[in-house]
């Protein structure tokens, strides 16, 4: 008649979860470190079961390999993104001065 069975199942789940997030946290920052994205200043952390990514990164491109590189290291676990896209392409016409 005791339930402490289901009790102790679920007591353990969330720090399992913490635990495994943080490891794979870690394997993506090595996996993007040997990159050829290896030089972007891009952090990645974890906010409770959340994966905040944050960082500057040269184009497009660039950020959609990241993201997708995330994606797959990180399945099952939402992220959230602000990498920011400095792409400095040239002017498509003169800048007019007054």
């Amino acid at each position: 008649m005791s339930t402490h069975g289901s009790q102790d199942a679920g007591g353990g789940a969330p720090a399992e979860n913490a635990e495994n997030l943080d490891y794979r946290i870690a394997h993506l920052q090595d996996r993007l470190a040997a990159g050829e994205l290896g030089e972007l200043g891009v952090r990645v952390e974890a906010r409770g079961r959340t994966v905040l990514l944050t960082g500057t990164v040269p184009s497009a491109p660039c950020r959609d390999e990241i993201l997708r590189t995330v994606h797959e290291e990180l399945i099952g676990f939402p992220v959230h993104s602000d990498l920011v896209v400095t792409e400095a392409s040239s002017p498509d016409h003169a800048e007019e001065l007054s």
